[in-house]
């Protein structure tokens, strides 16, 4: 019976330990946390609350439990060099080391190392350390401007032409501002097009896709308001989206193999963990918009039910450099996952909603859907949000209409200053999604 170590406490841990769970070796779960989720510590024996930044305590912890591997979730301990922590301790885990995580960390080291090495998928884009050569820098560019800090900024960072400032003068503000905080700032093409994620297990030679996924980072119905940690997923049961074609998987695919050989080749390690590709379908293919070095949230939600493959052996595979001999299979469903929020998140803090950030709330009779735990935080007195995104409701049915009736109807039963986005997953929304392909495609989509 293995003993396994889960680093983190949103809902992306909560499925993590989930799957992890459902294994045949039954095995011990321990999670090291900064609030108490409680969807992830009913699938563990012991939970411990703590600093990710305290890698001494988070090793010490995992040392203490004789866990034989960790699975680590949100990038900030992978930034931090946890993964290195442990392996100094004799611990392997799940996740990259922290020269490898520059793969998510640093948007300007993964724009160079696809240059470097020849692969396809890069907008153009050129890195500055001033404001010299900005200006005529954006103006050769046919569709704007996308800015970019180098670091992490929880999805939330990238600021595009036409949606956060207009002129030229506008952009060099914006890069005025972000060298004011950093060296350097990334500026690329605004690319125009459909966004979706491809997430994949990664030993350092061998890479194992999951199903497609498409995000809404949007806070309201319809794609309006400001960028969020993401408001909900779909996936189909044929395991791709109705506005790509099949080739453009398989080159989401070829783009993450070859960047797992670059990075041996420029860092002389092996990537063990989760490559998430960020890419969009545009007129001619695909590209790049970046890589996470975790799972998605909210996409792990989306994948990690259907796995058919025990997970626990998919991790040992992962960490062991076995992957290729593994078969990693997912149920051919579709899932619609929507996130529950506060009712302010996102908005101004004199919104009249504001008050909604910290309100308890009650989850009642939900149905055939599963509920991932967010930002909450169990008190002696119920179930209490955050300023942050609270629960994940995922629909899992045999098409996608029927999977977003679930997640719809479950939100109904919860109870609180609650607010999210009705229309993901609807026909409605996938449609214009398609149309705007064929828009962008023609006849070729």
């Amino acid at each position: 019976m293995p003993s396994i170590l889960v680093i983190g406490h949103g809902a992306r841990e909560h499925v993590i330990a989930e799957t992890l769970a459902r294994s045949e070796s039954r095995p011990d779960l321990y999670a090291f946390m900064k609030s108490n989720n409680p969807g992830i510590a009913s699938h563990c024996v012991e939970t411990r609350l703590g600093d990710y930044g305290d890698l001494e305590d988070v090793v010490g912890y995992a040392r203490g439990k004789g866990v034989d591997f960790a699975f680590v979730g949100p990038e900030y301990p992978l930034e931090r060099g946890v993964v290195d922590a442990l392996a100094d301790a004799g611990i392997p885990a799940v996740g990259p080391m922290k020269s490898l995580a520059r793969l998510e960390t640093s948007k300007i080291f993964t724009r160079r190392l696809l240059d470097k090495y020849g692969i396809q998928g890069n907008p153009a884009f050129r890195v500055f350390t001033s404001l010299d050569g900005v200006e005529e820098f954006i103006r050769e560019l046919p569709r704007g401007a996308v800015i970019k800090p180098d670091g992490l900024t929880g999805g939330k960072g990238v600021m595009v032409q036409g949606d956060h400032f207009d002129s030229a003068a506008e952009a060099l503000a914006v890069c005025r501002a972000i060298l004011e905080r950093h060296s350097s700032v990334l500026v690329e093409e605004r690319l125009e097009g459909e966004e979706f994620s491809l997430q994949c297990f990664c030993d350092g030679v061998t890479v194992a896709a999951t199903p497609a996924v498409q995000d809404h980072k949007r806070r309201f119905v319809g794609d309006r308001g400001p960028n969020t940690g993401g408001m909900g997923s779909y996936s189909f049961p044929d395991h791709g989206l109705p506005f790509l074609r099949p080739d453009d998987l398989t080159q989401a695919l070829e783009i993450t193999k070859k960047v797992a050989d670059a990075l041996y080749r420029e860092t002389g390690l092996r990537y063990k963990g989760i490559m998430y590709g960020g890419f969009i379908a545009v007129a001619d293919g695909i590209r790049l918009l970046e890589y996470n070095a975790r799972l998605g949230d909210p996409e792990a939600m989306n994948v990690l039910p259907l796995l058919k493959t025990d997970f626990v052996d998919l991790c040992r595979a992962v960490i062991d450099g076995a992957l290729a001999d593994m078969d990693v299979e997912f149920e051919r469903k579709a899932t619609v996952c929507k996130y529950v929020v506060p009712k302010g998140y996102g908005l101004p803090a004199d919104h009249p909603d504001a008050s909604s950030l910290g309100a308890k709330i009650h989850v009642g009779e939900v149905g055939d859907v599963k509920i991932y735990y967010s930002s909450v935080d169990l008190r002696e007195d119920g179930l209490y949000m955050t300023s942050s995104r609270a629960l994940g409701v995922v629909g899992i049915d045999e098409d996608i209409a029927a999977a977003e009736r679930k997640a719809e109807k479950a939100i109904e039963a919860i109870g609180g200053p609650v607010d999210h986005r009705p229309d993901i997953g609807t026909e409605d929304l996938i449609r214009k999604r398609v149309e705007h392909m064929k828009k962008e495609r023609g006849s070729n989509l």
